[in-house]
């Protein structure tokens, strides 16, 4: 066993193999490996807020020094030891440190991996124009969710300079015995705008608008024509009966051989209302055959007694989505149409109808499914908290809808990167948002000005104080200096100072403990009492000392109640210094080691802000 040794008396040991050194090893020394620990770790740190990973900075030295793979029960301990001494660091002194062992390390790499490029569209040489189309159905307001099929239909269109167009999926949705259900879907009025609004921030372009409720004559138009070509036929079972007696033991319904003439008959009597909802439907030909059940004899109508926000109770019956995309896709002449993998079914009554009129196919593109474990991503449940005044309208964090990430301070532009970085993937994904929020930290961080904000706040008695009066003076950006710096004062009464702690950082306080108040001076605690809310101090020395633990703060005497609200809708509540009365609302800041926030509104005096990240 080999040994290096180095003044701070950590010692390192190294396997030897064969009687020899990893060749990586010899390269360097245990202060060279040293250094590159802290630089992975201070970088980690400032990505993520602060807290480095350990399987991160393991797994990027590793990387870059594939010869240390043989030593990971010896490097550990000493990336466990950095850990904790980063963990002490305030951000502001992470940026420092991490500069001062690597100058560039916020420079953008001339190595940095390009953005993965999307595969290429099939057949293109095929058409004269790409035309692609996006199609959100009016329910509310489009959510992260729905994003991915909005971003890489606007990339591709771009890609291959063609043409989106926006098309409402705007069918009836729920039937009328099902409205006032807490599970019903259907049409918003408002959500219209909202779509809008939201590929606007996305800044997506489509050439056309177009409403399936306008269009409700054309589907008729051809429904008929596949009944005259015997390929429909209305049907009277039971969604339960069609289930049981026919679909499951493959057999004909009795109505599927009625003469053309009397579906004809009965088809007029379902667009003229004689039928109530669930008594009759038009079913495809598809056959009883399928192997896939739910391909056999498919809906392609259906009868809604429901009120359209758009044309009222003109219509009865209504087409189902796979029928409508098969005669919407050809008429707009739509070559490429991306869905998820779950959707294929739609792909084979779309094509089942385009062979039965001779039409040319346009090209299916799949992805996978993304889960989304940390959200719940569901418009009507969204909608339902609106209505009862749990949630404070589509753009609350809660909804995670595009207009909630725009209030939270989220950047359409890494919204864009995180999702383009998945591809079209046909494997499933779990979404993790800390791919979003490092993005969108990339872009915010240097725009967001520093404030102190402690929560849950905790009073910090200072006595023996020598000055009557102390202003605290930090940079508004430390990376940015030329930003200039904000003025924090504190009076003394009697000697004596009184600031406020957050709870997380009262609690971790021991009698005799010397600590720095950021920015400020230096303490020692003579007393904690948390049952009291109330910790005992004396002044101890002004100077920095970086073996000192350092603190936020602010003053007792001089602070604003803040509120942040998170996705998750718990309320973070506490006291931010003085300065935040002089802030912009809807621009971001940053509240230090607590995270980035959206300042909103003021509320009886109370600052109210949408946590970012």
């Amino acid at each position: 066993m080999k040994r290096f040794i180095i003044n701070t008396q950590i010692a390192f040991k190294f396997r030897i193999k064969n009687n020899q050194l990893v060749s990586e090893i010899l390269e360097m020394d245990i202060v060279e490996i040293k250094r590159l620990i802290w630089i992975f770790g201070l970088t980690n740190a400032v990505k993520f807020g602060g807290k480095p990973n350990l399987k991160a900075i393991m797994g990027k030295l590793m990387s870059q020094k594939p010869g240390l793979r043989t030593q990971i029960n010896d490097i550990k301990p000493l990336v466990d030891e950095m850990i904790v001494e980063i963990s002490k660091l305030t951000e502001q002194e992470q940026r420092e440190k991490l500069l001062a062992l690597d100058p560039t390390a916020f420079e953008k790499k001339a190595t940095t991996k390009e953005q993965k490029e999307l595969p290429e569209l099939p057949n293109t040489q095929s058409y004269d124009k790409i035309i692609m189309r996006l199609a959100p159905y009016p329910s509310g307001a489009l959510h992260i969710g729905n994003a991915r099929m909005v971003i890489l239909n606007n990339e591709y269109a771009n890609q291959y300079n063609g043409e989106l167009i926006l098309f409402f999926d705007d069918t009836i949705g729920s039937p009328k015995s099902m409205r006032n259900s807490p599970k019903a879907k259907y049409v918003l009025p408002e959500a219209y705008e909202l779509i809008e609004d939201g590929l606007k921030w996305l800044e997506v372009e489509y050439s056309k608008v177009y409403y399936k409720s306008d269009r409700l004559e054309i589907y008729y138009e051809y429904c008929k024509k596949l009944i005259q070509d015997d390929i429909a036929y209305v049907c009277f079972c039971s969604a339960t009966e069609f289930r049981d007696k026919y679909k499951k033991p493959k057999k004909n319904c009795p109505h599927r051989n009625q003469s053309i003439p009397t579906n004809l008959e009965e088809w007029n009597k379902m667009k003229t209302g004689k039928y109530h909802e669930t008594e009759a439907v038009v079913r495809l030909k598809t056959g009883m055959d399928q192997k896939d059940p739910a391909l056999r004899d498919q809906i392609i109508m259906r009868i809604s007694e429901a009120e359209h926000p758009r044309v009222k109770n003109k219509f009865f019956a209504w087409p189902m989505l796979e029928f409508s995309w098969a005669i919407d896709d050809h008429l707009i002449g739509a070559t490429h149409i991306l869905r998820g993998i779950d959707l294929v079914k739609e792909d084979v009554i779309e094509e089942f109808i385009w062979d039965h009129f001779n039409w040319k196919k346009s090209e299916f593109l799949h992805y996978g499914r993304i889960k989304f474990p940390n959200m719940k991503l569901s418009k009507t449940l969204s909608r339902n908290n609106i209505n009862e005044g749990i949630f404070e309208g589509w753009d609350d964090p809660r909804t995670w809808s595009l207009q909630s990430l725009e209030k939270r301070g989220i950047r359409a532009e890494a919204l864009k990167k995180t999702l383009l970085e998945l591809g079209m993937s046909t494997t499933g994904i779990i979404f993790d948002e800390s791919w979003l929020y490092s993005k969108n930290k990339d872009i915010i961080d240097g725009l967001s000005s520093r404030y102190f904000y402690v929560e849950e706040p905790i009073k910090l008695e200072i006595e023996n104080v020598p000055l009557s009066e102390y202003t605290a003076e930090p940079l508004l950006l430390p990376s940015n200096p030329k930003m200039g710096k904000r003025k924090i004062k504190v009076t003394a009464k009697n000697d004596k100072l009184t600031v406020l702690l957050a709870h997380i950082d009262a609690i971790k306080l021991k009698s005799g403990q010397i600590i720095r108040l950021k920015d400020l001076l230096n303490i020692q605690i003579t007393a904690v009492d948390l049952n009291k809310n109330l910790i005992k101090s004396r002044f101890h020395s002004l100077e920095l000392n970086r073996e000192f633990s350092i603190f936020q703060w602010v003053s007792k005497e001089e602070n604003v109640q803040v509120s942040i609200l998170k996705p998750d809708g718990t309320i973070s509540k506490g006291n931010g210094e003085i300065n935040l009365t002089n802030i912009s609302l809807n621009k971001t800041i940053q509240f230090e080691r607590f995270g980035f926030v959206n300042p909103i509104k003021w509320e009886d005096n109370v600052l109210i802000c949408y946590f970012t990240h």
